[in-house]
């Protein structure tokens, strides 16, 4: 706040000090101070910019210390504001501007710059005629009215200054950089200058070095507030901690079972995240020892423990084998009631920590626990729920004479929220299928309830040859009795595959696409009808259609299409035509498409699901093969059965010149999901004109290939190695890995050799 309210002749009328700086930090104190005392402004920032972040970094604040929180630390040079504009245009920016050009449609990100703050900002380059080093901001609070021209004159004149002081530093050697957190120089006299923390602030001005401290702390609790992944909190901690604290590691460590688990790790930390997963929780090391609830600071080449008791602790086996001379720090994060996982920071040469650094760790633990507890609670919550989803979806698919059928399931994009949507395919006669896909409404243990109520229901009247109009019927009735509030829509598709007659009944649900031989799409029409769980006085409808050989059919929920920019029907003729099908093997490729266009963020609020099928026709030359093979878990000799299986079935089917690479490959994959999954296994075998194609399907949903998440940039440690998978690469060159209803399927592509 200003001591007093001058008017604006006066704010301006004294005279003008050149900025000066012998160094970078007073140079852009000196800069900031004179901008703030001759614009009256409640606080002067300097951001500085940095071409390999491809961002404009806050160097230095001058000013009052509420007004620094509402400063970006980092901001995008495609960011719009007045500060990147500044720097982008050269010429003054101010952050109430109107668009100029608003044009149709509400207003974004892009066009509406209003500060949820009282403030009011005026930005201008730093620059010279040869280079732009960044700009210069004020912010002053609303009552002190709109900037005038002269005003804007005058903070030109202090950014031009800065930038001739900042190029005579890059000509005496002086890389003109922001640090990795922000110096704050609070406005006013009187601060208690007798304790200052070393590497922060601007050295030798009072409360800069306290003030500082607590930027990160204030940004580690807002990235933290947003945090939904552990990933998010390892990256908050990277920017907030590791980089303040210039560490060169940072590693998360929770301890489970008796032993310490990596959570996530950034910097250099491969090799010391390596060496602590997976030890024992009882062990003598640092970081087991911090589980006590006590913050150890360990050095390489001295004393075992710094200002912190050392009884109990060992040095050897972790860290000094890392950098002999290195300082280490393990950092207890503690939750409600307990201590739920260790920060361990790296740094590659000595250095004290003041009582002020030792407070501000102790204040960044605690947000830390609070928020690595509330992250691990819902993955928890998530994976039970993903757990229910999965079991209430069906394990396989049935094989089916002249039908090809693949599925995708994928869950909403919400933390320990299940959906209700699902699909089936039943055989409920030698010669007849019935596809279904439903959607319950709502995210919630309620809604997957009712789904299985629902799909059971299905199911029973399915398989009793009812057909798909009297199948809604019924099950409408059942829904009413379960007195749930809770409205289904579903979509049934009963298909004849000896002449190909869809019948198609539908309750509230998009009807299902089919793609034609010649590349046609069209919507298989039926009578919309009403939701289940709707009163309806009328009995439900359905209307049949003709399907010719080499037709895809599709049905799906509103979650694969929902989108603000086309209908979703348009959304879903857009998805089926995205690929050429011109097999019934590259169904599987389709379907991964289908799932990958997934990329809106209303689809990715809910749960989708996708049902596709290839009808092959009667009497079709290239009707497939097919055959199936249930495996038990833990099944001694489920590798051997495998093995039995492929032999006779490509003996049956003519093709013992393939058997010994099905064979290995089926022992290879077969033996990782047994190992790995530890859950039944399904092993299905389909043989075409031109190609044989193995699927193996389990119940884990990790892909038999190191992860991307990985505890170095090669492995994951709790991701299923694959090393097997190396072997089936070398004999079949086409196999893939997706997920399914209850897990994953890993699938390989053979090709038949033609005589």
């Amino acid at each position: 706040m200003r001591s007093s309210t001058p008017g604006r002749d006066q704010r301006h009328s004294g005279g003008s000090h050149a900025v000066q700086g012998s160094d970078l930090p007073e140079a852009l104190h000196s800069a900031a101070r004179e901008a703030r005392r001759r614009m009256d402004a409640v606080s002067a920032a300097v951001y500085l910019v940095d071409e390999d972040q491809g961002a404009l970094c806050l160097a230095l604040a001058d000013g009052s210390a509420p007004s620094f929180f509402t400063l970006p630390g980092r901001m995008p040079l495609d960011m719009p504001s007045a500060t990147v504009r500044a720097w982008a245009t050269g010429e003054a920016a101010v952050l109430t501007d109107p668009d100029p050009d608003p044009g149709p449609g509400p207003a974004g990100p892009d066009r509406d710059h209003v500060l949820p703050y009282p403030y009011v900002a005026l930005s201008v380059p730093v620059a010279t005629d040869e280079r732009r080093f960044g700009a210069l901001t004020v912010l002053r609070v609303e009552a002190a009215g709109a900037f005038e021209p002269a005003e804007m004159g005058i903070l030109e004149d202090v950014g031009r200054q800065l930038a001739h002081v900042l190029a005579r530093l890059v000509e005496d050697g002086v890389r003109v950089v922001a640090g990795p957190m922000p110096m704050l120089v609070p406005a006013g006299a009187g601060v208690d200058t007798s304790v200052c923390t070393p590497g922060w602030g601007v050295r030798d001005v009072p409360g800069s070095a306290g003030t500082s401290m607590m930027f990160p702390l204030r940004r580690l609790a807002e990235l933290l507030n947003r945090a939904t992944t552990m990933e998010d909190v390892v990256a908050a901690a990277q920017y907030c901690v590791m980089s303040s604290l210039r560490a060169d590691a940072l590693v998360l460590v929770s301890a489970r079972e008796g032993r310490l688990w990596v959570l996530g790790h950034c910097g250099d930390s491969t090799e010391l995240a390596r060496r602590i997963h997976g030890t024992g929780v009882d062990g003598r090391t640092p970081v087991a020892a911090a589980f006590h609830g006590r913050a150890l600071y360990l050095t390489g080449d001295g004393p075992p423990l710094v200002g912190e008791a050392s009884a109990g602790v060992s040095r050897t086996e972790v860290y000094v084998p890392l950098r002999g001379e290195g300082q280490f720090v393990d950092l207890p994060l503690a939750g409600q009631n307990r201590v739920v996982a260790v920060c361990a920071l790296a740094f590659s040469g000595h250095r004290p920590f003041p009582s002020e650094e030792r407070v501000l760790l102790g204040m960044m633990a605690g947000l830390l626990g609070a928020a690595v507890e509330r992250v691990e609670l819902s993955a928890e919550q998530r994976e039970a729920a993903q757990l229910l989803q999965r079991l209430l979806l069906p394990a396989r698919l049935p094989d089916l004479p002249r039908l090809v059928t693949t599925a995708r399931y994928r869950p909403a994009d919400v933390t320990s929220e299940v959906g209700g949507d699902w699909y089936d395919v039943f055989r409920n006669a030698e010669e007849r299928a019935v596809l279904v896909v439903g959607d319950v409404e709502g995210h919630a243990v309620e809604s997957a309830a009712v789904m299985g109520q629902v799909r059971t229901a299905m199911a029973a009247y399915a398989c009793e040859g009812h057909r798909p109009a009297a199948m809604i019927d019924r099950t409408a009735r059942v829904l009413a009795e379960l007195g749930t509030a809770l409205t289904v829509t579903c979509c049934v598709v009963a298909l004849d595959t000896l002449d190909g007659t869809a019948e198609v009944a539908l309750a509230g649900h998009p009807a299902p696409l089919v793609r034609r031989p010649d590349g046609r799409i069209q919507t298989l029409d039926a009578p919309a009808n009403v939701p289940l769980g709707v009163p309806m006085a009328q009995p439900y409808e359905a209307r049949e259609h003709l399907l010719e050989s080499g037709s895809t059919v599709m049905l799906y929920t509103n979650g694969l299409v929902s989108s603000r920019s086309a209908s979703p029907e348009t959304c879903a003729r857009d998805l089926l035509g995205s690929t050429d099908v011109t097999s019934s093997s590259d169904l599987e490729e389709l379907a991964d498409r289908i799932v990958s266009e997934i990329v809106t963020p209303q689809q990715r609020r809910d749960d989708a699901a996708v049902l596709l099928a290839r009808y092959e026709g009667a009497g079709h030359g290239d009707e497939p093969k097919a055959a199936g093979l249930h495996i038990q878990r833990r099944d001694l000799r489920g590798v051997r059965t495998a093995r039995a299986f492929v032999h006779d079935k490509l003996g049956a089917w003519g093709l013992q010149d393939m058997t010994d690479v099905v064979e290995l490959a089926a022992s290879e994959i077969v033996t990782n999901a047994l190992i790995h999954a530890g859950s039944d296994v399904d092993v299905r075998l389909r043989a075409f004109e031109d190609r044989l194609r193995l699927e193996v399907r389990d119940s884990a949903t990790n892909p038999p290939i190191p992860s991307p998440l990985s505890l170095t940039e090669e492995e994951a440690p709790e991701a299923e190695h694959g090393r097997g998978m190396l072997i089936v690469e070398a004999l079949a060159g086409e196999w893939t890995s997706y997920p399914n209803g209850q897990g994953k399927t890993v699938a390989l592509n053979l090709v038949i050799p033609q005589e």
